[in-house]
């Protein structure tokens, strides 16, 4: 396999990158000789599960660190950014910054148990879902941390568009994020960054299998599909790994669907 990241010093900042797509694309940039750098949220009873995933991506020989915090907090931020400044001094800047965090409330607005959906959790999802890409992506420019050709890419879904009892808030997350996507496109295109959305197909994860009534959209996904298989995260990876290649340095402000034609009828 041609590593044609081998010796630049590029790395990857993955938010949310112990599970699922996130941790896919750590270990498929890996594959190609990025180093990764690894943000991410999990209590202690997950961790050893965790850190035998994060073997897999040493084994290629990168350079690998990884945070056990809180992404959405400033002051964590601060310390991630600071810790990758002192590392970069010789040599070294962010190629790609992939936002894979899951984190938000999937309660219907109506429930007869009486277990709404209130302003709050439409403020919690799309703090965490969106509004983190760009506190991140403000963060790492301002620390002067990219590279000169440098990728942001974050994950939306077919949510945006049709509604699912329960998904109102990730909904409207995902759809925050992808206008948040298309203004650092348009606004930070000076300075070298190009940022664009994969919208996956149905894809088995954890924060799949979190969304109420996921086996009828399994269901429906296979019948829908081409194929009649399910977007994996692998797929996913494999194209965030073609964003980040110079050849994809025109692709900017674009939501590129990855779904195996699941999207055609």
């Amino acid at each position: 396999m041609v590593k044609e990241f081998d010796n630049k010093n590029y790395w990857a900042l993955i938010l949310g990158g112990s599970s699922g797509l996130g941790l896919a694309t750590a270990q498929k940039l890996a594959d190609h000789g990025m180093n990764i750098c690894v943000i991410y949220r999990a209590p202690r009873v997950h961790e050893a599960e965790i850190q035998n995933e994060f073997k897999d991506i040493t084994q290629n020989g990168v350079e690998f660190l990884a945070f056990n915090v809180d992404a959405l907090s400033p002051v964590k931020r601060n310390e991630v950014i600071k810790t990758l400044q002192t590392k970069f001094k010789k040599n070294g800047s962010i190629k790609v910054l992939v936002h894979s965090i899951a984190k938000g409330n999937l309660k219907p607005m109506v429930d007869d148990n009486n277990l709404t959906l209130k302003n709050q959790d439409f403020l919690l999802t799309i703090n965490a879902m969106a509004i983190s890409l760009y506190d991140w992506t403000q963060a790492v420019l301002e620390a002067k941390l990219f590279c000169e050709d440098a990728r942001v890419i974050s994950f939306t879904s077919e949510g945006n568009s049709k509604s699912w009892r329960g998904y109102a808030a990730v909904s409207a997350a995902k759809t925050t994020l992808e206008a948040i996507t298309r203004n650092i496109a348009l606004e930070m295109a000076p300075y070298g960054i190009k940022a664009n959305c994969i919208q996956a197909g149905v894809t088995d994860t954890a924060s799949f299998r979190a969304i109420p009534g996921n086996k009828q959209l399994e269901e429906m996904a296979l019948k829908r599909n081409p194929s009649h298989k399910l977007t994996s995260p692998q797929d996913v990876a494999n194209v965030v790994y073609l964003l980040t290649k110079d050849e994809a340095s025109w692709i900017n402000g674009s939501i590129i669907t990855v779904d195996g034609g699941e999207h055609l009828s």
